[in-house]
């Protein structure tokens, strides 16, 4: 049985050759994994990093291996002591294939970072486009990738087996005066539509007027402006080791919270047992 597709990854080698121009998420990306890797206390010798964009992310760090975000990474098993997936895994068919396979191109006690689109993404313009198209043709067409909530991904880190796993994001709001810039800025970055259920006929021009009107009552600043928000989700998580911290089994504490915070402890009050009547 064939699993279905999400990505046509022809249009999206397609969309990524042609994008140029302001990659500010990216740059903001970038700029959080940098400060993340500052407060790690280690040295990482033989760095991976997994990108569609090599040129942009490719002098992150120095020495770094970079492969495409293939649905087979070209990583070697154990190669590495550090691996970062940079603003790719939104668009993977099998994310936590991708996952599983950084963490086995891990040393013990690697450390795996990834950044992505999460779910919260232009909600607004998905808001509307489903709006518009709902009025105009009675359904729903593909028009922009699903992306995955922030607890998905950290239940996914574990399913993929990191230890210590982490999800937390960061949300960007951003003014636009004309809608056509958000989707010039789409372009830019090589995030236009590459789903394989998207449409290939020509979109009416109805559809996007019907929408640029919705988005003005609904998303519009007081002077006119389109509001658009990003949310980059950002994961983490180590290969396991059995020199790393590991919890404790429940009950085995040697000292009493209340005693560790100067607190008088309360005991609750016992449970009455309610007899049934005759």
């Amino acid at each position: 049985m064939t699993t279905p597709r999400l990505t046509d990854r022809a249009a999206l080698l397609r969309n990524r050759a042609r994008a140029g121009g302001p990659m500010f998420l990216h740059d903001l990306a970038r700029e959080e994994l940098q400060d993340r890797l500052g407060m790690v206390n280690r040295t990482f010798t033989a760095p991976a990093i997994v990108s569609g964009f090599p040129t942009l992310w490719g002098d992150l760090l120095p020495g770094a291996r970079v492969v495409p975000d293939t649905p087979v990474l070209d990583l070697a098993e154990g190669a590495h002591d550090l691996v970062i997936h940079a603003m790719a895994l939104h668009w993977a068919d099998d994310p936590i294939g991708q996952l599983v396979q950084a963490r086995r191109a891990l040393r013990p006690d690697g450390l795996f970072l990834g950044v992505l689109f999460g779910g919260q993404t232009l909600a607004e313009l998905r808001a509307v486009l489903a709006q518009a198209e709902s009025e105009l043709r009675g359904g729903l067409s593909a028009r922009i990738l699903p992306m995955a909530e922030i607890r998905d991904l950290g239940a996914a880190l574990q399913r993929a087996g990191f230890a210590l796993p982490v999800a937390d994001s960061l949300r960007q709001s951003v003014a636009y005066q004309e809608l056509d810039t958000l989707f010039a800025d789409l372009r830019a970055m090589g995030e236009r539509n590459a789903l394989a259920a998207r449409p290939r006929s020509m979109t009416a021009r109805a559809l996007f007027s019907t929408a640029r009107k919705l988005y003005a009552e609904s998303f519009a600043t007081r002077d006119g402006a389109y509001m658009a928000g990003f949310e980059l989700i950002f994961l983490s998580g180590w290969a396991p080791s059995s020199n790393q911290p590991k919890p404790l089994r429940p009950g085995s504490a040697k000292a009493r919270l209340a005693d560790a915070l100067g607190a008088n402890e309360v005991p609750l009050p016992e449970t009455v047992k309610m007899e049934p009547k005759d």
